[in-house]
């Protein structure tokens, strides 16, 4: 089983992109997916989670995930926030909207590191709700990209199940330009 946890803000779209994910690895053939938000009386900006869940055969789990295989973080200033690394296992993956080098985050030997500046490409995509840039569903090429789990055809179709017809070009077009300009790190050891 792949456990995957979501870090943003709300009004980010964390949730629609753990959803997304769990169609596109269902439609890729995994048998077993699920999708939860964890959050309580947060309010636009304030930190959430939400999960994803994916694996061969059926899923008999339901509770908060504890350590994730990969963590997708959507805003990189969550970093002085919450404790990201906390929750992932050594030898997993974190995947950050940033900017900023990689380096910058100081992440240690013994996890593999994405990179993707999400804000930007959705800017390019003119892909802007309420002002901002949305973040989530480049989230979502970079993770097709660093992870290797879900193609960009089932995310195509899972944003399809998700979005309006206007909405789903410039998404997935922003999905697209993510995967291309992804930028992966293998673990290091030590």
């Amino acid at each position: 089983m792949h456990e995957v946890i979501w870090h943003g803000r709300g009004g980010q779209g964390v949730v629609v992109a753990a959803h997304v994910l769990a169609e596109a690895a269902y439609l890729e053939g995994f048998k077993g997916v699920t999708s939860a938000p964890t959050f309580g009386p947060e309010r636009r900006g304030a930190p959430l989670t939400a999960s994803t869940r994916i694996a061969d055969n059926p899923i008999r789990t339901f509770s908060q995930i504890e350590l994730a295989d990969i963590t997708v973080v959507l805003d990189d200033s969550l970093f002085g926030v919450v404790d990201i690394l906390g929750k992932v296992k050594k030898g997993g993956m974190v995947i950050i909207n940033t900017a900023k080098p990689a380096e910058t985050f100081n992440i240690p030997a013994g996890f593999n590191l994405a990179t993707v500046d999400a804000a930007n490409v959705s800017l390019k995509q003119h892909l802007i709700k309420e002002g901002a840039p949305v973040v989530n569903t480049p989230m979502l090429g970079a993770f097709a990209k660093a992870a290797g789990m879900v193609s960009l055809e089932n995310l195509e179709k899972a944003l399809r199940s998700k979005l309006s017809r206007e909405a789903i070009f410039k998404n997935f077009a922003a999905v697209k330009a993510a995967y291309e300009v992804t930028i992966t790190r293998e673990k290091r050891n030590s």
